[in-house]
């Protein structure tokens, strides 16, 4: 069964051209079954392209999911329309009493800033701490990964010499973890960050296990034995043009930035890049859906815990 969005919503156009099949609001009214509720707290300053991102890797579980789009009202939205946010987005002071199946918690391009300076820093550790009781699993994606690990475990960030950017070749640590099921020996994502998370760190943390990594990008997926919390420091939801569009955005800001690594063929920026990350991006929300939410969720969603 589809994910269901609001009709109006343009990740839903998308989708209809991308032949990817989507249940609107209207056509949902009339199914007798309770969705997964997914909460998505989108961080993204590109919040309509995060949403058909994420959107288009749930539409191919089987399961029935219900979205709702969380911002932060700490914070001014300078890149996407007003209209947009006020149609499609809740607050967390509007949610914060509900219970939800499932939680995804976006990057964000602060990552050189302290936690503590980012303007929306107390209202994303009021989220975190919510999760706790009203999230049965939380996903968090690249700095939400390393603010994750900071707020739950006390991890600190440390800074790169340089920004990562590319797809680099990533090992499974563990195959018979349920979230790594289905995953090849040697599997490909995306990475664009200019911070990272020390391997030693998470190892001293009991509760946190490593489940990929790179030897180029370092750690890739960290989750919690019980799969309460995934992190995952990569974006393997970004599309072909993603960090080609990034590329473009710093060098017209006149940033000494490398040229995203093992991305263009021949490293040429004038051709296609090839995407290598589709089908591992798939498995891997499919397996977070189903293993760690669908699965471990009750019936009843307002006896989560």
């Amino acid at each position: 069964m589809p994910i269901k969005i609001p009709d109006a919503l343009p990740a839903a156009r998308q989708m209809e051209n991308e032949n990817i099949f989507v249940m609107t609001e209207t056509m949902a009214a009339h199914q007798d079954i309770r969705p997964l509720k997914i909460a998505i707290v989108n961080l993204m300053p590109t919040k309509i392209a995060t949403e058909t991102q994420l959107i288009r890797l749930m539409s191919n579980s089987p399961l029935q999911v219900d979205v709702d789009f969380v911002r932060m009202h700490s914070h001014d939205s300078k890149n996407t329309p007003v209209q947009h946010l006020d149609m499609f987005y809740t607050t967390y002071d509007e949610i914060k009493k509900n219970k939800y199946d499932g939680a995804i918690i976006t990057g964000a391009p602060v990552e050189n800033l302290p936690f503590e300076e980012v303007d929306y820093w107390k209202e994303l550790c009021e989220i975190m701490e919510w999760t706790k009781t009203n999230v049965t699993s939380t996903f968090h994606i690249c700095w939400a990964a390393q603010a994750g690990l900071y707020y739950h475990y006390g991890i600190q960030k440390k800074p790169l010499p340089e920004k990562l950017s590319g797809i680099f070749a990533h090992d499974v640590k563990r195959p018979t973890a349920k979230l790594m099921r289905g995953f090849d020996d040697c599997f490909y994502a995306p990475h664009s960050r200019y911070t990272t998370v020390d391997k030693e760190d998470i190892l001293k943390v009991p509760e946190l296990e490593i489940l990929s990594e790179s030897e180029e990008a370092g750690v890739y997926i960290v989750f919690t034995k019980a799969g309460k919390r995934i992190f995952v420091t990569g974006h393997s939801e970004y599309e072909q043009y993603t960090l080609h569009e990034e590329y473009m955005r710093d060098l017209k800001k006149g940033l000494s930035i490398e040229m995203p690594k093992h991305y263009y063929p021949g490293n040429d920026p004038s051709k296609p890049p090839v995407v290598s990350w589709r089908s591992h991006a798939n498995l891997l929300y499919c397996n977070w859906l189903n293993y760690f939410v669908y699965q471990m969720t009750p019936y009843d969603i307002e006896t989560i815990q």
